[in-house]
């Protein structure tokens, strides 16, 4: 037997009056024919009653005989089976699991502070009765390898200045990095008959050691792609104002004064604090 077998036992409801019968009339039995006889029948009544088993909603029970698999029960209800079976139960709801914060290395080599939320469930109990040891331990074990294996695969985040320019990264890339973890997840606890619902990282960070310095340079690129953006609509704008100066015939600018309009306009636009602006009431020579 290498597979999961659905079996379903006399119906307990049934088999309660049956073994309540036995028990009471063997008694009764004995004592109206004064004979000890009878009593074997209220014995086995007896034994009956160890044969109840209740499977509430999404459980199940797995039954074995002297170490044989004999069949798993899911349907909820009252039952009666041989008083000898071994039963052990085994649930079928979706459960949750909440790793560890994982101290791992990403694809540059960054130490990373990582854990995962996994949702899965038992789908076969053969293979998480006998395929495997403990099967909540091994979701744990295995949960904890994939994520370490898929934090090695990709970056914490882009640096395109160190020529690493990555189209899937840890941080952005949330629907596809879940996507591969649900998938390295589910290929491990196949083994034991498991179904992985859900997976996706729960936390996420840099290490406590290299996170200061992290954080001082995703603020450098965002100062400087924020500059960039600056200078670049200022060069833009000095363009425009230049070009409608000309246009309109406002006034005649020597090579000279444009560099000088050019100059000031550009501190002004591109400057961190606003500009303090002197009149001049003289004429363009003074």
């Amino acid at each position: 037997m290498k597979e999961e077998k659905i079996i379903k036992p006399a119906n307990g409801y049934l088999m309660l009056l049956i073994v309540i019968l036995l028990f009471f009339g063997g008694i009764a039995l004995t004592a109206i024919n004064k004979t000890i006889l009878f009593l074997l029948v209220s014995l086995l009544g007896f034994i009956g009653f160890f044969g109840f088993l209740l499977v509430n909603p999404n459980t199940s029970k797995v039954i074995l005989l002297f170490g044989k698999y004999v069949g798993t029960i899911k349907d909820n209800g009252l039952y009666w089976a041989n008083p000898l079976f071994r039963k052990k139960t085994i649930s079928l709801r979706a459960s949750n699991f909440d790793s560890e914060r994982l101290k791992v290395n990403d694809k540059l080599g960054n130490p990373i502070m990582i854990s995962t939320i996994l949702v899965w469930r038992v789908t076969d109990t053969y293979k998480a009765a006998f395929d495997v040891d403990n099967y909540e331990n091994f979701v744990r074990v295995q949960t904890d390898a994939a994520v370490r294996k898929l934090a090695s695969m990709y970056p914490y985040d882009n640096f395109a200045d160190e020529g690493s320019d990555e189209d899937i990264t840890l941080r952005s890339s949330v629907n596809e990095v879940s996507e591969a973890l649900e998938k390295e997840i589910d290929e491990r606890l196949s083994i034991a008959g498991i179904e992985v619902l859900e997976a996706r990282i729960g936390y996420l960070a840099y290490a406590q050691e290299i996170a200061s310095a992290m954080l001082k340079r995703q603020q450098a690129t965002a100062i400087v792609a924020a500059r960039h953006k600056i200078v670049q609509g200022a060069v833009e704008m000095v363009e425009m104002a230049l070009n409608e100066l000309n246009k309109k015939q406002i006034v005649e600018l020597d090579e000279e004064r444009k560099a000088a309009m050019v100059s000031n306009l550009l501190v002004i636009l591109c400057g961190d604090k606003e500009a303090s602006p002197v009149v001049n009431a003289g004429t363009l020579s003074h």
